[in-house]
Formats: structure tokens, C-alpha cells, sequence
């Protein structure tokens, strides 16, 4: 078997993509999107006609209104050739916003309720601020499952489990960009590769937490570099990969090896943490690292979201 199939033996294999029309030759159960890769996928001559169809279609409503209707449409596209669960995202600019953040998620269910799709298919994402934990909390609550991402320090991820959210996107590649560019010339490429990889080393961190302690929050790892990122965390719950990564697995056919197993986390010898609002924002200002990959992240997320806003009201005028 090639490496994308021994990797599915072990873990949930999803695809990390706004390009519908690339899924199926990779036969992912889920898809996750967010607003850069719907962004890049809208100015691909692909994709434009759908962008202008739905905007068409709803031409007389407010602007945020229209982007929900791109960001469903692109999800159900999506859902027409995955089996199992789309992630669409609440725009990164509420991401201070707990109140806006449950509308924001609510209408997006309801929207893909109208197209007669379950909730069940469904994760709505949010960033992994406390304010975003505590609106999916209460979405949570509601019956509507959450993805909680832009999640790099264990604070956010303890957070995570104690709302009883769905599933979480810890990102590899961006804690192991951070860390080589802290090191500069002293980076060490091998010494800090597969298990020893920060990014790596964050996830397993979280999952031995979560099987350990029985928390029932999936742990997603996210947002990879290279393939060995990937086959070190071969067992984890699920694993979300670019299309570029995936063809490199499915041409790839060296052995894959379970790296993450929760009969060893439950062995592990590790103590339980808690957090409240305080003691959460202090440990995450405590992660330089977490705290400037959030923000950076936040920021670049709203921008591409700025940018698909100007595309729409182009197409309304």
C-alpha cells in the first residue's frame, strides 16, 4: 500500500482544501476550509462561476449575508464527494466577539439545514481565543459541533476539552515555523524532525492529555510542512493535509508506523490542569509562541476574509 492508505489504517485522513474538483482522487472522510483557501480557490477560473452564481442569487443581501451563502455553498459543493464532515469557519474579525461568534455559527447551520444537510456533517470552526471557546461552548450546547482552531499552546487545548467541544486543529507547520525562525542559523533540521519536530511534539502532548483523562475531543493535527510532519503522528484521531502533501503520500510506499497509541497515553504519568478565564489568558501570554502564531494567524485570516468581502461587492455593483 502507498502511504496515504497505511496512513488511514491509524487515522482519520482529511483534506485540507477549498478545490472540491482535487478530493476525490484522495478519498478523504472529512474537508476542512478556511478563508484563505476559499479566497485562493474563488480566483481560480474553476471556481469564479460559483463565487458569481451565489453572489448573483442573493445580490439584495447585506454583505455578510452573501459571504455565509459562499462559505455554505463551497461546503456543500464539498459534502457532494466527502462521506463525512465539512469545517467552515466564523469570520476571524469576531474572533474577540462571543456573542457574534454563536450568531455567526447558528446562521451558518441553518443555512446548511435549508440545503437539507444535518449538523451532523457539519463543524463550525472558530479561533481557539477564550472568547471563541466560550461561543462554542454554548453552540455545543445547542447540538451544533465545533472545530477550534488556530490552537498552538496545551492551555487552549485543555480549554477546549473542558467545553466539551467537538474536535481541535493543534498547527504543526506553524509552531515548527516559529521555532526554526527563533533558532535562525542554529536550527538543527534533523535533531528537530518526526517526533522531535515542536509542532509534532504539541499534538502528541495534547492527544496523550486527552486519551489519558478520556476527554472525547478529537484531536485534528493541522496545517503541515513537510510529510514526515504527518507520518510522525500517524495514530492521532484525524489529521487534515493539503492536496499537495496527500499526492506526495499516495506516491510515496516506504512503511508507516503508529506513532501515537491511546493504550500508551493512558499509561502515561502526567497530572490534570485546569484553567479559568484568568488563568488561561495568563499561560497563554506565558507561550510567546502561541501568543504571536494566535495573533498572526487572526490577522491573516481577516484579511483574506477583508479581501472575499471586495470581491463580493464587486460582483453586487
Amino acid at each position: 500500500m502507498n502511504q496515504l492508505d497505511q496512513l488511514k489504517q491509524y487515522t482519520t485522513v482529511v483534506a485540507d482544501t477549498g478545490n472540491f474538483k482535487q478530493l476525490a482522487q484522495f478519498a478523504p472522510r472529512d474537508a476542512t476550509t478556511n478563508p484563505s483557501l476559499i479566497l485562493k480557490a474563488v480566483q481560480q477560473a474553476d471556481y469564479a462561476p460559483l463565487l458569481a452564481d451565489t453572489v448573483a442569487a442573493h445580490r439584495r443581501e447585506p454583505l455578510a449575508s452573501v459571504v455565509d451563502q459562499v462559505l455554505v455553498r463551497f461546503g456543500l459543493e464539498i459534502l457532494k464527494v466527502v462521506p463525512g464532515r465539512v469545517s467552515t469557519e466564523v469570520d476571524a474579525r469576531l474572533s474577540f466577539d462571543t456573542a457574534a461568534t454563536i450568531a455567526r455559527g447558528r446562521r451558518l447551520i441553518e443555512l446548511y439545514e435549508r440545503a437539507g444537510i444535518g449538523r451532523e456533517r457539519v463543524l463550525i470552526k472558530v479561533a481557539s481565543t477564550w472568547e471563541g471557546i466560550q461561543a462554542a461552548k454554548a453552540l455545543e450546547h445547542d447540538g451544533i459541533h465545533c472545530n477550534l482552531t488556530l490552537l498552538f499552546a496545551f492551555c487552549q487545548a485543555v480549554a477546549c476539552g473542558e467545553a466539551g467541544i467537538t474536535l481541535i486543529s493543534p498547527f504543526v507547520g506553524r509552531i515548527y515555523d516559529w521555532y526554526k525562525k527563533q533558532a535562525g542559523a542554529a536550527w538543527d533540521e534533523g535533531a528537530n524532525a518526526g517526533p522531535a519536530d515542536p509542532g509534532v511534539k504539541s499534538v502528541a502532548q495534547i492527544y496523550t492529555y486527552y486519551k489519558h483523562f478520556g476527554i472525547e475531543t478529537e484531536v485534528m493535527g493541522a496545517s503541515f510542512r513537510n510529510a514526515g510532519q504527518i507520518l510522525a503522528l500517524a495514530g492521532c484521531d484525524l489529521l487534515t493535509i493539503s492536496p499537495d502533501l496527500l499526492a506526495q503520500l499516495q506516491g510515496a510506499e516506504a512503511p508507516v508506523t503508529r506513532r501515537l497509541d491511546p493504550a500508551q497515553a493512558r499509561a502515561a504519568d502526567i497530572h490534570a490542569v485546569t484553567y479559568n478565564e484568568a488563568e488561561f489568558r495568563y499561560a497563554l501570554n506565558e507561550d510567546a509562541m502561541a501568543t504571536e502564531k494566535l495573533a498572526e494567524g487572526i490577522r491573516a485570516f481577516a484579511a483574506d476574509a477583508a479581501k472575499l468581502d471586495k470581491m463580493i461587492e464587486a460582483l453586487q455593483s
